[in-house]
């Protein structure tokens, strides 16, 4: 992905997590990455990715 490839992947994200509201965004999130796992098709990669992104969640 390009770096403007991004911008409009994170652009949809945070237009389409203001559209389903505050109370279904954690579920619209969980969807959204089993989804996405599922495409990638690699269990251990997904785990690697998920324990990356917990990391440095200091605002």
């Amino acid at each position: 992905m390009t770096p403007l490839d991004v911008e409009a992947v994170y652009e949809a994200l945070a237009e389409t997590l203001d559209a389903v509201g505050d109370e279904k965004q954690r579920m619209f999130l969980a969807k959204l990455a089993l989804l996405l796992a599922r495409d990638l098709g690699d269990t251990a990669l997904v785990r690697q990715r998920i324990g990356e992104a917990a990391k440095h969640l200091e605002a």
